[in-house]
């Protein structure tokens, strides 16, 4: 059995749809949604609305660390909008639509913390199975998976305490295949080398690996990597982001 992983999709709906070709699973590991493009301005839920200088401003403040004032700025753009709420509803399912829509089946999915959970199930199709702190068989291995990401400054739509994430983590108990959005609490996998910093990664997750010691940890979120891959005891941790850059999905053959 050959199964696709992706990680932090951001919008890449094309990318998205070939990565399920020659597949009979795909694994979506979350970020479907693209708010901000550090590398196309003109691109994502920001660019469409406000254009290629008000979203190089933001991303000037938010890669200086200066996040409050990156939030001062994006409230002055949304206040400029008639109705801002519409403009903002009608950008993210516009996304989601083609997204979903490019799944294949059947694809496994869990959510990013750039993702709106309460819009999945109104996008998804029949062949799309979201899980989150659930498992499932695929192959014939028990895969878990947990989706969101911890809180940060950045204050991302799914972030959850690390209380409820940790609860999550242990509802799965021992599985083949340990599947979430964010990385494990390890330095190697959780520094961003473009961006210069440590991004969250979860100290259950860690936690549940050296305990259980799945064969296989997969996530994404980081998207420049120190170390794309790293084990712990006998469990191998692998990113299989940053899709939307890369375009090309991890392999896995059961």
């Amino acid at each position: 059995m050959r199964v696709h992983l992706v990680s932090d999709v951001h919008g890449a709906v094309e990318p998205l749809r070939r990565a399920g070709q020659e597949a009979d699973a795909l694994i979506c590991l979350g970020d479907l949604l693209c708010f901000l493009d550090y590398f196309d301005y003109e691109a994502g839920v920001f660019g469409s609305l406000f254009g290629p200088e008000a979203v190089a401003r933001l991303v000037q403040l938010r890669t200086a660390g200066r996040f409050e004032q990156a939030r001062d700025w994006s409230r002055s753009l949304w206040a400029g909008l008639p109705d801002a709420r519409a403009a903002m509803d009608e950008a993210i399912d516009g996304q989601y639509a083609e997204l979903f829509a490019a799944m294949p089946t059947p694809t496994y999915a869990t959510y990013g913390n750039v993702d709106i959970p309460d819009r999945w199930d109104k996008h998804a199709h029949s062949g799309v199975r979201i899980l989150d702190g659930k498992v499932v068989e695929i192959g014939g291995l028990r895969f878990g998976f947990v989706g969101g990401g911890l809180p940060t400054p950045m204050r991302t739509p799914y972030e959850i305490s690390e209380d409820a994430y940790a609860a999550k983590v242990e509802a799965l108990g021992p599985v083949d295949v340990l599947c979430a959005h964010i990385p494990p609490a390890v330095p190697e996998l959780t520094y961003d080398v473009l961006a210069r910093r440590l991004e969250r990664g979860s100290s259950a997750l860690y936690d549940a690996i050296v305990e259980h010691q799945p064969a296989l940890m997969f996530f994404g979120h980081v998207h420049q990597p120190l170390a794309g891959r790293y084990r712990i005891g006998r469990s191998e941790c692998i990113n299989v982001g940053h899709f939307a850059r890369t375009k090309v999905p991890y392999v896995l053959d059961l």
